[in-house]
């Protein structure tokens, strides 16, 4: 594929959502620039997926990766297998909390809320920051 790395969120943990009884989930939202369409776009995505050995299972339970596409640029596209923005962004506090550390102002092409609007309307109880590692510094 051919694109760039533009800015990544912080990485946190946050409680699961859907099926409730299985252990936290990381999540991250980064920011990339494409020359791939949307729906190119979410075939190399779902191939890297399995490639990083994600096995089909139960919707909303333990999974090693799971790769959305929140926005693509302000564009809206309504096909079967591919709604953006992702229709329940709104909802969805793991979600919201790293995008607004990339976008706090960017508005959803279809509400017009901004993501800061939207991340105050949901609960993020049981959301924080996972710690990582310092730099490796060469001796």
């Amino acid at each position: 594929m051919q694109g760039w790395l533009r800015a990544s969120s912080p990485i946190y943990e946050t409680p699961p959502w859907g099926i409730v009884d299985q252990p936290a989930f990381l999540n991250q939202v980064v920011q990339i620039e494409t020359s791939l369409s949307p729906v190119k776009l979410l075939s190399f995505l779902k191939q890297l997926e399995a490639q990083l050995g994600r096995i089909p299972a139960e919707r909303y339970g333990p999974r090693l990766i799971d790769i959305d596409i929140l926005f693509y640029n302000n564009q809206i596209v309504e096909r079967r297998k591919l709604k953006i923005p992702h229709p329940r962004l709104a909802e969805r506090a793991f979600v919201l909390v790293p995008l607004a550390d990339l976008a706090p102002q960017l508005r959803h092409p279809v509400s017009h809320k901004s993501v800061s609007e939207m991340l105050s309307q949901v609960d993020s109880t049981g959301i924080k920051r996972y710690p990582t590692m310092p730099d490796q510094v060469d001796d």
